[in-house]
């Protein structure tokens, strides 16, 4: 049976590394080098601790720091954090794409109160993790 896709979920192909993040939901299925893509399932410190992918939310009024795990994540060519997103009442309301040798980190400022802010990030290696 084919999943619905859904707003905000992010796949990737498992042959390619080709890596979608869905703005609009159809009824298709997102198919790259001729078989589905597969959902990226959110982690959390469950599945490692605090370490290194969890990511870490500062909220300061309408500001917000998004740091990544509470030991820096390595940012090197062949292992980074790409993608920081900010989430709020379940909807990505903002992002941020990395690069290797940047701060594993990203800032973002609201035209609205940030309560109620977690966070999600996408390592080119292990996944996409969110905030607590």
């Amino acid at each position: 049976m084919i999943e619905l896709v859904k707003l905000n979920e992010i796949y990737k192909c498992d042959i390619c590394g080709n890596v979608v993040s869905v703005l609009e939901a159809g009824d298709g299925e997102l198919i790259c080098c001729g078989q589905p893509m597969i959902l990226l399932e959110e982690k959390t410190s469950k599945d490692e601790g605090n370490e290194k992918h969890v990511p870490i939310v500062e909220l300061d009024d309408n500001r917000v720091i998004v740091r990544i795990g509470s030991k820096p994540h390595p940012m090197e060519a062949k292992h980074y954090i790409e993608l920081v997103q900010i989430v709020k009442n379940g909807q990505v309301i903002a992002g941020k794409r990395l690069n290797p040798s940047e701060k594993p980190e990203a800032e973002f400022c609201l035209e609205e109160s940030a309560e109620g802010i977690t966070a999600r990030i996408l390592c080119n290696i292990h996944g996409l993790w969110k905030s607590h």
